[in-house]
């Protein structure tokens, strides 16, 4: 009754309440702000919201639902927040834009007008409301000066199953070319009027960056920023090497692999620049015959970025691509601390094991193998040498071991986590992936698996047991991606 009355928190000066709800959560904020008109002018004070988090959708409702709360925070904080992190889910799930969800029945489509297989309406909705969300936010932002960090993320990977989307699909979404022409220009519009972003990282925004976009940096931010991330399966190189040299205090930087020309690391290298210290490179199999590896840096441009960027590290996610491919990026100058090899068909050979484990053996600390097929293949060539004992053997540094999607023997698993000890601090493996051989000793008496748990835990030196869940581990590639990028970016 107190908080009610003229006394009590009521009688408090503004600051004095303010003050008081910084330790709220955003949640708790937003609750408190319906208590009464007093708390709810304090509680959306500028000061309060420097930060703000959000993820929308992933709803079936293709995250419609979810338009009117974000028109009402962009509202009342984008024209001051500081940071500002959101990442944007259309739907849920698996949707192909066509009509029939079947990836064999795309060219069994009526055609539209045009010639071309008319998209589905639960795709459309997906797309239109993305569309919105997007528009909304940059509409808010646009003239904010103070923005510091900008931080975005589309899970749009799901509208894109059935190919690359392109501005011919785009008229079928109600008003869909205008809207792209609109968000590219608020976004050009955001970057001329900011005056000391930090960081800006665009991943997988479907239609927002162009190659043209970031010519439109305010000098004063160009001069600031310090991240630059600018991911998008379906484009060609999103930033020019005129571009990136203005760009000269960059600390860390994530691009698309194909992009990385030996043009743009000779830049990187120049001695005028701020060194580099985190590098994250993104390799989709998918795109390579969109964006070919012909022209990206070389042995000696490695060489030369590592001499003047002494404590550089790199972070290489590989998604869907063959060990071939993999062979020609991994050269042996190239400073590789986390790899992330994920795929659907594609086969990881034990060659290519072989060779990460001898030429990353001193900077390799985190390895993750999933592969997300019935199948579990056996990397055993001979089941004594088995090339990821031989990995965590060589890779004194290695710490987190994620694997999935391959045959992973026990007794191989308990050497594994004898070699490396407490030193590994995550082992991650489905149980799908386990397989015992009954001719070793840990399969010899009792339950093979509780041995195998056991023995696992006294190497590790602590309580270790298989993941039983296997959709823990397969996350949606971009999306732990773009996560990874920042937390590494961030030097954690």
């Amino acid at each position: 009754m107190a908080l009610c009355g003229g006394v009590g928190a009521m009688a408090l000066p503004s600051e004095l309440i303010v003050h008081i709800f910084s330790f709220l959560s955003d949640r708790d904020k937003l609750r408190a702000s319906a208590v009464c008109s007093r708390w709810r002018e304090c509680l959306f004070y500028p000061a309060l919201w420097t930060e703000l988090k959000l993820r929308i959708g992933g709803g079936c409702n293709g995250g419609s639902e979810d338009t009117p709360k974000l028109e009402f925070l962009m509202r009342k904080f984008g024209s001051f927040v500081r940071e500002l992190q959101l990442e944007l889910a259309p739907v849920e799930g698996y949707l192909s834009p066509l009509n029939n969800e079947s990836s064999s029945g795309r060219m069994d489509q009526p055609p539209g007008p045009d010639g071309e297989p008319q998209l589905s309406e639960r795709w459309k909705d997906a797309m239109a409301t993305y569309l919105d969300q997007v528009l909304c936010v940059f509409s808010s932002i646009r003239n904010n000066r103070n923005l510091q960090k900008l931080n975005l993320y589309g899970d749009t990977c799901i509208l894109q199953q059935e190919g690359l989307l392109d501005s011919s699909n785009l008229h079928q979404i109600h008003q869909g070319d205008k809207k792209i022409n609109e968000i590219q220009q608020l976004f050009m519009e955001l970057l001329s009027n900011s005056r000391q972003l930090r960081w800006l990282s665009c991943s997988f925004m479907l239609g927002l960056v162009t190659p043209c976009s970031l010519a439109c940096l305010s000098n004063p931010s160009a001069g600031t920023l310090q991240h630059l991330s600018l991911l998008d399966h379906q484009l060609g190189p999103l930033i020019s090497p005129s571009e990136l040299d203005r760009l000269s205090h960059l600390h860390s930087l994530a691009l698309d692999f194909a992009d990385l020309t030996s043009e743009l690391c000779g830049l990187l290298a120049s001695p005028r620049r701020t060194p580099l210290h985190r590098l994250s490179l993104l390799l989709n199999g998918a795109a390579l015959e969109f964006k070919p590896l012909e022209g990206t840096a070389t042995e000696d441009d490695w060489k030369a970025l590592v001499r003047v960027s002494a404590n550089l590290r790199v972070y290489i996610m590989a998604l869907e691509v063959d060990s071939s491919e993999l062979l020609r990026v991994l050269k042996p100058s190239l400073p590789l601390e986390r790899l992330h090899l994920d795929s659907y068909s594609t086969l990881v050979t034990d060659a290519t094991l072989e060779l990460i484990s001898q030429q990353y053996n001193k900077t390799l600390t985190h390895f993750l193998l999933l592969r997300d097929d019935p199948d579990f293949p056996d990397l055993s060539v001979n089941r004594n040498e088995d090339p990821l004992v031989l990995l965590a053997w060589r890779c004194t540094q290695l710490a987190v071991l994620v694997i999935h999607g391959y045959t992973v023997w026990s007794h191989n698993l308990v050497a594994i986590s004898r070699l490396r000890g407490s030193s590994l601090r995550v082992l991650t493996v489905s149980e799908e992936s386990i397989d015992f051989d009954p001719d070793q000793s840990v399969c010899m008496e009792g339950d093979p698996v509780h041995n195998l748990v056991k023995e696992v835990s006294l190497g590790l030196g602590r309580v270790w047991h298989p993941c039983l869940d296997s959709s823990l581990v397969l996350s949606e590639p971009t999306q732990l991606f773009h996560r990874e990028l920042h937390a590494f970016s961030m030097g954690m």
